[in-house]
């Protein structure tokens, strides 16, 4: 197994999800690769490890998709040479992280396909549970892969059921009711841009408008990073296709009843940014509501509430608005370590979280301390974080987890591993607050999901085992090696 640059040291036991998407089409004939650009930056925090873009000229008769893809980050990736070479009017852009599929080069995104009706470039967020099954169908009919993502197999059912098409989006629609999992996609086609949404509603994505462009993207930061207006959220279930002639086309067809949604709960617990909003809900809000039903089931007396930047920040005021502590910064962090840190051996990892994060003694010394963070996923951090707010002086160290304990794994985009990695598995809370040495530990109430999500359905699989769909037979989720 080869060693990888890490981002942020043994990822400090948080968990990745798949990548983010973001699509452009300006109906006036402006070069869209610096939007692009600029709208992947803002989808960063998504997917640290590839990323890439395509682009294309609609006026062109033979509607070329220019790409580069690469490992790293936009801004590494991405030389102005580089970028003077993307011309085109049309786009779509993706980062990565891998859940499924070796993190290399080849399996990177977009996706360009050449095929007898033309091409297609296409930027996918998820995971399918049933990627085996058709890549082998695929296989035995005479497909040669040149990945191992998921993400060809969706490419691949596309090109074949545009044959018997009339349309791309028809194309699409086929192909969605054969891959079963989570997904949003973004194809680009000679002259439609074109997202789709898995009927689950698993991952986010929504529409925005910029002066004569219109834009998909994962989430609505991207949107504001550009300067472009919010327009809707692509609904569970539905095709949207944008086109010169019709604007914005919707086809629902494949939605399913509002009861049966299940959009990953994670998004608002701690994979979005906090300015975004998912489907109504703003996930600023959705994390102090987050720390304030903390606050009010698992009170405990303390002189300072902290969170574990940057995701427990958030719920960590929101719980101090609630139970009247005073909220204060515990830690200062790195932002200079990123992808440049190379994971050590083993014998000196101990020393990891240390580079990334550092207690702030003069607030801390004395005090008795709420740390407040998203979630405990193996544990091999939390100790160390905890190690270090007692050697700067807290007197006592109280946790609390803005999710509910990990038992189970997921198979639909998000890397929690098997189950006896899982630091909850066969443990009580008790025990796993002794195992990383606090004074008490406490999680989010199962109940309290659907509350933070804005009563939107959701998948809480991850915690309950009771996925939305029959999970598959064989493991799909990769090694997840760190």
């Amino acid at each position: 197994m080869e060693e990888r640059i890490n981002t942020v040291m043994e990822d400090s036991d948080k968990l990745r999800e798949e990548c983010g998407v973001f699509g452009v089409y300006d109906f006036t004939g402006g070069d869209v690769a610096s939007t692009i650009y600029y709208g992947l930056l803002a989808l960063q925090h998504r997917g640290q490890e590839s990323c890439g873009i395509a682009v294309s000229d609609t006026e062109s008769p033979r509607a070329k998709i220019t790409s580069s893809r690469d490992m790293g980050l936009v801004n590494e990736s991405f030389t102005q040479e580089i970028m003077e070479k993307l011309k085109g009017n049309i786009g779509v852009g993706h980062v990565r992280y891998s859940t499924a599929g070796s993190s290399t080069r080849e399996n990177a995104q977009p996706l360009v396909l050449n095929y007898v009706k033309g091409t297609l470039g296409l930027a996918h967020n998820g995971n399918l549970i049933n990627a085996p099954e058709l890549r082998r169908e695929l296989e035995y009919t005479g497909a040669i892969f040149q990945t191992t993502i998921d993400s060809e197999v969706i490419a691949y059912h596309i090109a074949r059921e545009r044959l018997n098409s009339k349309t791309v989006e028809e194309a699409v629609g086929r192909a969605m009711k054969k891959i079963k999992g989570a997904y949003s996609l973004i194809v680009m086609s000679p002259r439609k841009l074109i997202g789709a949404r898995d009927p689950f509603g698993f991952r986010p994505l929504c529409i925005g408008k910029r002066d004569s462009a219109y834009i998909l993207a994962s989430e609505t930061c991207a949107l504001d990073t550009i300067g472009a207006s919010f327009v809707r959220d692509v609904e569970p279930g539905e095709i949207v296709t944008i086109s010169p002639e019709k604007g914005i086309e919707s086809d629902r067809s494949m939605c399913i009843s509002e009861e049966k949604h299940a959009r990953c709960v994670f998004e608002y617990i701690y994979f979005a940014r906090p300015d975004s909003y998912l489907d109504g809900v703003g996930i600023y809000n959705s994390r102090i509501k987050a720390g304030k039903f903390l606050a009010i089931d698992s009170p405990v007396e303390a002189d300072l509430v902290i969170g574990v930047p940057e995701s427990g920040n958030c719920a960590a005021l929101g719980y101090s608005m609630e139970s009247g502590i005073p909220y204060g910064q515990g830690f200062v962090k790195n932002g200079y370590v990123g992808r440049t840190f190379i994971k050590p051996k083993q014998k000196s990892r101990e020393n990891s979280v240390q580079v990334k994060l550092n207690a702030l003694k003069e607030v801390v010394e004395g005090k008795r301390i709420i740390m407040i963070d998203d979630s405990i996923v193996r544990g091999t951090t939390s100790d160390r974080i905890v190690r270090m707010l007692r050697m700067a002086g807290a007197t006592q160290v109280h946790m609390r987890i803005a999710a509910p304990p990990f038992l189970w794994p997921c198979y639909f985009g998000t890397d929690i591993p098997a189950r006896e990695q899982l630091i909850a598995y066969n443990r009580s809370v008790e025990q796993i607050s002794e195992l990383i040495g606090t004074d008490s530990l406490a999680y989010l109430k199962l109940e309290r999901l659907e509350e933070i999500a804005g009563g939107l359905g959701i998948c809480n699989g991850c915690f309950t085992g009771k996925y939305p769909m029959e999970p598959p037979r064989e493991d799909i989720r990769g090694d997840y090696e760190r």
